[in-house]
Order: structure tokens, then C-alpha cells, then sequence
């Protein structure tokens, strides 16, 4: 990363990092249900939500095939087709 920064960008404290990378592990199943006093590293968290972020890229690419998969054995014409074609834009 780079030392430099812009006038006026403020910075960001270690109390801030703390509570965002807090905040990042609430949203994470993997670590959700931990204790506040076995708090997972900054670079746990941080581990875990790339692949968290990776696991749900998968799941929808995996959901649109599906969906492309039932829109081709539909009328075209159908109100389910348009559906279908509404979820997949």
C-alpha cells in the first residue's frame, strides 16, 4: 500500500479498523457465532470473506444456470419465461 496520502483524506485509526473488521466477522457464517472474547484475527477475517465473497460468486453463477436451464424447457412466450428472463438481468 501506498504511505502517500491526499490532503484533506482523513485516517482511519486502528479503533476504526477494529470495529469495521468486527463488523466484517458479524456478516461472515463461518465466524458469526464466536465468542467477543475469541475474536478471530483481522487476517481471519479478512481470509474468510474472500472466500465468503468467492462461495456466493459460485452460488449465483450456479443459480443462473439453473434458471437458464428451466428457461429452456418453457414456452418462450410464457409469464414464467418472462419471470426467469427478469432474473437473470
Amino acid at each position: 500500500m501506498s504511505s502517500r496520502r491526499s490532503a484533506g483524506t482523513p485516517r482511519i485509526t486502528d479503533e476504526q479498523i477494529n470495529e469495521l473488521v468486527s463488523k466484517l466477522q458479524q456478516l461472515l457464517p463461518e465466524l458469526r457465532n464466536r465468542r467477543r472474547s475469541n475474536k478471530a484475527s483481522a487476517s481471519k477475517v479478512l481470509q474468510e470473506t474472500c472466500n465468503y465473497v468467492r462461495s456466493l460468486h459460485k452460488e449465483v453463477d450456479d443459480l443462473s444456470d439453473r434458471l437458464s436451464q428451466l428457461l429452456s424447457t418453457i414456452d418462450d412466450d410464457s409469464p414464467q419465461a418472462s419471470i426467469i428472463r427478469s432474473l437473470l438481468n
